[in-house]
């Protein structure tokens, strides 16, 4: 990952902790008796990999992510499908169960497999993961195709699209052609669906934007290549007025732990003794 990468990550968590502040103070002053009732929203939250110790920005404890879990089950939340929300989003007559919360998780670390894999069976969590293929069977931190496949027979994982290789776009578009850049695009769209589809046997429509960036040029060029959402790191829930190309997502790190999340949520702060784990 190059500095200017590194940045941007940086510039992503330095958003998610404004959010956090803005909805603390949102919790501690509410709205008067006479406001309307918002309308239906959906959290979805994005993970990068797990381990017992975070040792960089991405990784969350297996620990915080436990505490999480529970923190959102007594807290009533249900969790979901992806493919529940986008299909909720795209007809009106969907419905989804009262408190959905969604879990994704970007870039196919191995950790998905090792850490997250018994977690997921032992709650029965659904989980989208977005990985992108160059790095799958090639990487050594990313996970292999065997391991993706096995994930996906679970029915509990879905394997979906974030471009072939993880291009920064920004950069891309800067040293193309208007017309180069298109193509590019296009083939970082396409390479991936087709990769993934042929080596998992899953269908592929659904879109990660590596870095959350994404603008209006790449939003059609993602519909040109059948995609019928994608998802952005913009630090607020999903609802029906969303546009379905650059849908948001909440970036969970560790040092939000249970307390952080709740904020995020517009949850009130757990008991300091309960869920200690992760706060």
């Amino acid at each position: 990952m190059s500095r200017q990468d590194i940045n941007l990550v940086d510039n992503l968590l330095n958003r998610c902790r404004r959010v956090i502040s803005v909805t603390f103070c949102l919790l501690a002053f509410p709205l008067g008796a006479g406001a309307q009732a918002p309308a239906p929203q959906v959290p979805i939250l994005v993970y990068h990999r797990f381990a017992a110790a975070a040792n960089d920005s991405m990784t969350v404890r297996v620990s915080t992510f436990e505490a999480q879990v529970r923190f959102l089950k007594e807290r009533g939340y249900r969790f979901v499908p992806l493919r529940d929300v986008v299909n909720w989003l795209i007809d009106p007559a969907a419905k989804l169960p009262p408190r959905s919360v969604v879990l994704t998780v970007d870039d196919g670390h191995r950790s998905v497999y090792e850490q997250l894999l018994p977690i997921a069976q032992r709650e029965h969590l659904p989980v989208t993961l977005f990985v992108y293929p160059s790095a799958i069977s090639n990487a050594s931190y990313a996970l292999t195709w065997t391991q993706l496949r096995t994930l996906n027979r679970t029915g509990l994982f879905d394997v979906q699209s974030h471009t072939y290789w993880h291009p920064n776009f920004n950069n891309e578009r800067r040293h193309r052609t208007p017309a180069d850049f298109q193509s590019f695009v296009g083939t970082q769209l396409d390479v991936s669906r087709q990769r993934i589809e042929t080596e998992v046997g899953t269908k592929v429509d659904l879109l990660a934007w590596p870095f959350g960036i994404c603008d209006d040029e790449l939003m059609t060029l993602a519909a040109q290549h059948r995609y019928v959402a994608a998802f952005s790191l913009e630090a607020r829930s999903v609802d029906r007025r969303a546009r379905r190309l650059a849908l948001p997502r909440f970036l969970i790190v560790d040092s939000y732990g249970v307390a952080g999340l709740a904020t995020l949520l517009g949850e009130p702060a757990p008991r300091r003794n309960a869920n200690s784990a992760g706060n």
